[in-house]
């Protein structure tokens, strides 16, 4: 685009003559000056956009976030089985998972991954932090599954499959299912 304007400007103003080289200096140092102008108009909008868009505060993990993964971390391995018994450490299901972990932090959570996402204080993915809740979709219909967020795109919950563990929420398994993610602590 550039080299199509300055052409233009220039094809347009090339004289030989003294005056023609005055009006191509002038044309020169206005689209300069408009491309100056162009360039810092559209940094300022883009700045004021995203500052307005931008409402939400970063968080880091904090020491209790810290302890609470590095006990649930104690868990992996343990089985899956679908409603297992809230308390239960010998079994666990997603939520049952979940509600274990942060009763050890005293923070109840409901039994169920639904109940669980009306819970605490609703975080932008952008913006989750070690500790949060991460809800999914996994039947097609609503919230199913609930993971707690483990840092750099990865959860540990507990999946049917391999029973206590830990996924990369990036993959396009878990993405396409993301559904929201809460903070309780």
């Amino acid at each position: 685009m550039f080299f199509l304007c300055y052409s233009g400007l220039h094809s347009q103003t090339s004289e030989t003559t003294q005056k023609g080289k005055t009006d191509n200096m002038r044309n020169w140092t206005f689209f300069k000056k408009f491309i100056k102008i162009g360039a810092c108009s559209t940094i300022l909008f883009s700045a004021m956009t995203f500052a307005t868009l931008n409402t939400s505060t970063v968080h880091a993990a904090t020491a209790t976030s810290l302890k609470l993964l590095d006990s649930s971390k104690d868990y992996i391995g343990t089985p899956y089985l679908f409603g297992s018994a809230p308390g239960s450490t010998r079994t666990f299901d997603c939520s049952s998972f979940t509600q274990y972990i942060f009763k050890g932090f005293h923070v109840w959570l409901p039994r169920t991954s639904a109940g669980q996402a009306s819970m605490g204080e609703k975080v932008a993915k952008g913006y989750l932090s070690v500790g949060d809740l991460v809800f999914f979709n996994t039947n097609g219909r609503s919230i199913s599954h609930v993971a707690i967020y483990a840092g750099n795109g990865k959860i540990i919950h507990c999946s049917s499959s391999h029973g206590v563990t830990i996924s990369d929420m990036n993959t396009s398994y878990w993405k396409s299912r993301y559904v929201t993610a809460r903070r309780v602590l």
